[in-house]
């Protein structure tokens, strides 16, 4: 069967108030707005890659479970100062995990929503 898609576009992360959330991904992770709708209340980022993440505004309490919730990975070239990074910047992370293959770490957004970044040796 032949693949109908060409990669994913956006990933949707719903989030307590668009603005404060727009403002944390600008400040802590340097993501800039390309497109913002303000009657629907997301906000579509750049996040340097292919894909981009959606900000979209829920009424609805966030709620990450880490065994249950999707989230992206984002790739980065060292983890171990990337994560120092986020840390100085005031951003809750999580611990250093590493193996043969990976290093990684996950780390939380404004609203609690899990997000990890991954280094492939």
């Amino acid at each position: 069967m032949e693949n109908l898609f060409s990669g994913i576009d956006t990933i949707i992360l719903r989030v307590t108030s668009i603005e404060t959330a727009s403002a944390w991904y600008h400040e802590k992770l340097g993501f800039k707005p390309t497109w913002q709708d303000d009657n629907l209340k997301l906000v579509v980022l750049d996040t340097g890659g292919p894909t981009s993440i959606t900000l979209w505004q829920s009424a609805e309490k966030i709620t990450a479970h880490p065994e249950a919730t999707p989230y992206p990975i984002f790739g980065i070239k060292d983890a171990r100062s990337g994560r120092e990074e986020l840390i100085a910047r005031g951003v809750r992370v999580g611990e250093l995990t590493s193996d043969h293959v990976t290093t990684y770490f996950r780390f939380f957004d404004a609203d609690g929503n899990m997000l990890e970044a991954c280094q492939v040796h």
